[in-house]
């Protein structure tokens, strides 16, 4: 039990409080800064804000961060917990005033309940529908003062009149390798690791560009020399994340089955999305939204009018040779927004 506690307390300490403590993300760190120190010179609640960005970027943090900077308590939701107008007319009428309001995945709340949020983000009240029929009634109910932090990983799928509520918009990125190093030299300390500057630029290098993966994989690479009694030094690294089927380029388990059926069972491609997850075992979802996204970015796979290709970097990293029809050593990647 206090091993667990231990574990839960780490979690909670590894968030940064404040802004000057969160790491990379500098310009949407500034922007955040100037709109908090506003509302607080002006003793008014603070805009609402909406963060976009893939996964494992820092949005709940900075959710929080908003919170402890604003002096203000903070309630947590999600999108998918809000499936009906009235769970959100219930959430919303037991905030108190300056709350802040944090919102996950904003984007899967219903639709009746983005519509009520329209007039309690721009004027503080919810109208509450009594009856039905010909005898249904609108009682307006006044709302307190508060602050809606969205977080979205698909801000496309955010209604316009939604996202045009908001006073400010983030957008975050991937991180570097240099920002990705602090974060896990200051992960280490936590965690009592002992590990060198060559060491965390190996794991740096192979998680994505996530913080949250990276502090995932200092974990493992911690137990593997905590049950080998070794050393967190490079060598103890490249053996952690390879009994855990990382590769150099941080491509996991799935990616690699992803990249083996476009490499060898359909010759590079073009293959279609569905084709492809049938091949590998897997949802069209999965593969679209989790593996696609980083093979594309680092360049391993192209999306053509005729569905996914391999790319001459592809082949080059799985030491295969592309046969003379192959598309992936061909020219003609034109972008596709659609699914194939």
């Amino acid at each position: 039990m206090l091993e667990s506690e231990n574990e839960l307390a780490f979690e909670g300490a590894l968030r940064p409080r404040t802004l000057a403590e969160f790491v990379g993300q500098s310009k949407v760190r500034g922007q955040l800064q100037l709109l908090l120190t506003a509302a607080s010179m002006q003793d008014r609640t603070a805009d609402h804000i909406l963060l976009a960005g893939p996964p494992g970027l820092g949005k709940t943090t900075l959710a929080m961060i908003v919170a402890h900077e604003s002096g203000r308590p903070l309630r947590l939701s999600s999108g998918p917990a809000i499936q009906h107008a009235g769970d959100l007319a219930a959430l919303l009428s037991s905030l108190t005033p300056g709350e802040v309001l944090f919102i996950d995945e904003i984007h899967r709340m219903a639709r009746s309940a983005e519509e009520m949020l329209y007039l309690a983000m721009e004027d503080f009240r919810i109208d509450i529908m009594v009856g039905k029929g010909a005898g249904a009634t609108s009682i307006p109910l006044d709302l307190a003062p508060f602050t809606l932090v969205g977080a979205t990983t698909r801000s496309g799928l955010l209604p316009n009149p939604l996202r045009d509520r908001f006073g400010f918009t983030a957008h975050l990125e991937f991180y570097d390798a240099a920002e990705l190093e602090q974060v896990l030299a200051r992960a280490a300390v936590m965690l009592n690791v002992q590990i060198d500057r060559e060491a965390l630029a190996e794991i740096a290098g192979r998680c994505r560009g996530t913080p949250r993966i990276a502090n995932r994989l200092l974990r493992r690479v911690r137990d593997y020399a905590l049950v080998h009694g070794s050393d967190a030094d490079v060598d103890t690294v490249r053996a952690a994340l390879e009994l855990y089927d990382v590769d150099p380029l941080g491509l996991d388990r799935l990616d690699r089955a992803v990249m083996q059926a476009i490499l060898t069972r359909f010759e590079g491609g073009p293959v279609g999305l569905n084709t492809l997850a049938v091949s590998v075992g897997e949802e069209a979802e999965t593969i679209e939204s989790v593996v696609e996204p980083f093979l594309v970015r680092i360049g391993l796979i192209s999306r053509t009018p005729r569905g996914r290709v391999a790319t001459a970097a592809a082949w080059r990293h799985f030491d295969a040779t592309p046969t003379s029809g192959s598309a992936g050593v061909r020219s003609q990647q034109v972008p596709l927004d659609d699914d194939l």
